[in-house]
């Protein structure tokens, strides 16, 4: 007889979610789908509140990225009063920025992936955790926390606060960068390198003890986007989009502000998730991937040398785009390399120390679009107002809801190649989460709504059977 299994919540990730599989009746995975549930209502009541107030408003979305919806909420905020931010703010938004990425990374691969990886997907679950890291390993267990520690303070020396800062203002930011904080920053920057390449080490070596498990996981094909360069490297904080399609070829390079003209959103009746997809050609043909992997899979080069050369590496595992879910991590720890070489690059620049922070200008424009590269991918702010100020009107597209189709096609093929429906371990069913761990998804940053939220509660008898159903469409 048909049954279906769940797994609820899955660890390790940022937020709530829950994986449902349903197995045919000779105990075969038959489907298995990610169905996010939790709902934040940010687009709606930010409706109402004065234009500047969203750079502080917007943070609260998530305690683990508030330095991205910050920033690319200034950034739409300089659009709507028509401001040119001063070359120097903008050299501390962007050092913040890489803050953000390092931390951000470092945590991922360190404490919430590498648990599998260096313990094993069918490990104790007792100690596969960040425990059984350190208990295994507590000289690499300490430089993780330093890595995460030292991206953080990076954050809170630029800004003052290491979460849900007041600091990036319309027009650039509100304090400039101290002599002492600069010189901390770069007196720590040449060890974090060495510890972040020592990641890349462990990261390659275990992708090359494990071919067979990379190629076999969750390993398939999509279009994928990210911020470039004009020269084509690889670009984080504000740069053109690029879409390449499943082999590599261009669809697109576009400005990211006119958005609206490229990308649509799906909507299934399972997940509150969105699914974003290329507008030419349509869903589920349009779905692309955002982040580390699809970052480097579009971009020509890595503008910082000792990312450049891992990056080549990357890019020699595949003739096209590299594919395997798995490799999300590699990419990963190339980009906080890369973050960790800019902060250094950044802090050298004379104009750092500048006290020409901020254009005062306030020519209101009624409408603004910020962008950015979150650690989590591609993120859009878009607000309206009235002639006042007043937001009218919010629309966001989160970082992770640009994974969204990859994610619950992970989660599929996963538990199609992995799980024996007639005896079913927890190791199998861990292969499942680690296959969305590869996307490291932010659920509190990501779910959200246009128009009226539909709504459907049923009331159900001991046995199961449905006796009243209430709904709103």
């Amino acid at each position: 007889m048909a049954q279906k299994l769940t797994i609820e919540p899955v660890t390790r990730i940022e937020g709530h979610a829950r994986v449902t599989i349903h197995l045919d009746d000779n105990d075969n995975v038959e489907q298995a789908y990610m169905h996010v549930d939790q709902f934040r209502g940010f687009e709606k009541f930010s409706e109402g509140r004065m234009y500047y107030e969203m750079p502080v408003i917007t943070p609260r979305i998530c305690g683990i990225c508030p330095v991205s919806h910050h920033l690319v909420s200034a950034k739409a905020t300089d659009a709507i009063v028509n401001a040119h931010v001063p070359r120097p703010a903008e050299l501390l938004r962007r050092l913040l920025h890489k803050g953000q990425m390092i931390q951000s990374h470092a945590m991922h691969f360190f404490h919430l992936a590498s648990p599998d990886l260096l313990l094993g997907f069918d490990a104790d679950p007792a100690i596969r955790n960040v425990v059984g890291i350190i208990e295994a390993n507590p000289e690499l267990a300490l430089k993780a926390v330093n890595l995460r520690k030292y991206g953080q303070e990076i954050i809170r020396r630029v800004s003052g606060r290491r979460i849900h800062m007041h600091w990036a203002v319309p027009g650039g930011v509100a304090a400039p960068l101290s002599e002492e904080n600069r010189d901390w920053i770069l007196s720590q920057v040449d060890e974090m390198i060495g510890y972040m390449q020592e990641g890349i080490s462990i990261g390659k070596a275990w992708v090359q003890a494990n071919m067979d498990t990379v190629a076999k996981f969750a390993n398939f094909r999509t279009g994928y986007m990210g911020m470039v360069r004009p020269d084509g490297a690889l670009e984080l904080y504000d740069g053109e989009l690029r879409l390449i399609d499943r082999d590599g070829k261009l669809l697109e390079q576009f400005d990211g502000r006119k958005y609206l003209d490229y990308i649509a959103e799906h909507v299934e009746d399972w997940s509150y998730l969105k699914f974003p997809y290329y507008k030419k050609l349509g869903y589920p043909e349009g779905v692309y991937r955002v982040a580390p992997l699809a970052r480097l899979n579009v971009v020509d080069k890595i503008s910082t040398p000792l990312a450049n050369e891992e990056f080549k590496n990357f890019k020699a595992l595949a003739k096209g785009p590299v594919e395997p879910s798995l490799l999300y991590h590699y990419a990963r720890l190339i980009e906080a390399l890369y973050s960790l070489e800019l902060t250094r690059e950044l802090c050298e620049d004379p104009d750092i120390l500048s006290e020409d922070i901020r254009d005062t200008r306030v020519e209101i424009t009624g409408e603004g679009v910020g962008v950015i590269e979150a650690p989590r991918g591609v993120l859009w702010h878009h607000y309206w107002t009235d002639e006042d100020g007043v937001i009218t009107k919010v629309n966001l597209i989160v970082a992770t809801g640009g994974n969204n189709w990859a994610m619950n096609k992970a989660v599929d093929s996963v538990a199609k190649a992995f799980i024996d429906g007639k005896n079913v371990t927890e190791g199998m069913l861990n292969r499942v989460e680690a296959a969305i761990r590869c996307y490291d998804p932010c659920l509190s940053c990501s779910t959200h709504a246009l128009g009226q939220m539909p709504l459907v509660v049923d009331i159900v008898n001991p046995v199961g059977d449905i006796v009243k159903r209430y709904q709103r469409d």
